[in-house]
């Protein structure tokens, strides 16, 4: 049987971030993880892991507290669920998932949602898993599709006007991040040297606010990539992929 841990204030120093499991190039965007995490578990934040070493966990919150460019009343919004590796076919992720809903009922929310794509892309959630359990899509920006599993008749969640822009004014190639993934602050460090010593323009943003997250001009989730003033992904960048895709 299957053992899971929740995060709390009392055990997050001594848990491990499966995501980013024993990879020590990382563990700068743990620990800022993790002081995000303390930061969050006043407004609800729900962080439930299985009890083994592996990346294997589900990361959620209510709406209105949510870093996401989403607007919504009294629902839960799923960040990740990620099962990788061995741990695939074990029932986990089904098991993590209906905790999640289960957490959004006794809560007394109206629903549960999560951030999808008509089409799969990298760090963002399997569409059709979500409906197998009766997500439905109720918003849509490109490829990008907000699911939301209702518990009753009240309004659904949908993305902000601000996200519904997908440009911004400056030509540089500009990245917008948040401390919400642990990969991020590498990744951060190691373009910033790669732009400097190549002498390209990058323009990195931070969004270390509420307020900024939920006016973020395009979709994103705690990472977003605009180049020419147009958007052009929400996949996290290392120096290599970096280079390809400016060429």
């Amino acid at each position: 049987m299957n053992e899971y841990i929740n995060l709390t204030r009392e055990n997050i120093d001594n848990e491990h971030l499966c995501c980013a499991i024993g990879d020590k190039k990382h563990q700068n965007g743990v620990e800022n993880k993790k002081e995000w995490i303390k930061s969050k578990f006043k407004d609800g934040h729900v962080f439930r892991k299985l009890n083994a070493r592996g990346k294997t966990f589900i990361e959620y919150e209510p709406v209105e507290t949510a870093w996401v460019p989403i607007i919504g009343k009294n629902y839960e919004y799923i960040y990740c669920l990620w099962v990788a590796g061995s741990f695939k076919g074990k029932g986990i992720a089904k098991e993590l998932l209906e905790y999640a809903i289960k957490d959004s009922k006794e809560k007394g929310m109206n629903g549960i949602c999560t951030l999808t794509s008509k089409k799969k892309k990298p760090f963002i959630g399997e569409k059709d898993f979500y409906l197998h359990y009766g997500f439905q899509v109720v918003d849509e920006i490109g490829d990008y599709e907000l699911l939301a599993l209702s518990f009753n008749q009240e309004e659904v969640p949908k993305f902000s006007d601000s996200a519904r822009l997908m440009k911004i004014e400056n030509e540089e190639f500009t990245i917008f991040y948040s401390p919400e993934c642990p990969y991020v602050a590498h990744e951060v460090q190691e373009l910033t040297e790669y732009a400097k010593e190549n002498k390209i323009p990058l323009n990195m943003i931070p969004i270390d606010s509420l307020k900024k997250a939920k006016e973020v001009p395009c979709i994103f989730n705690n990472w977003a990539n605009f180049y020419k003033g147009e958007f052009v992904s929400n996949t996290i960048l290392n120096a290599n992929s970096f280079e390809k895709l400016i060429k």
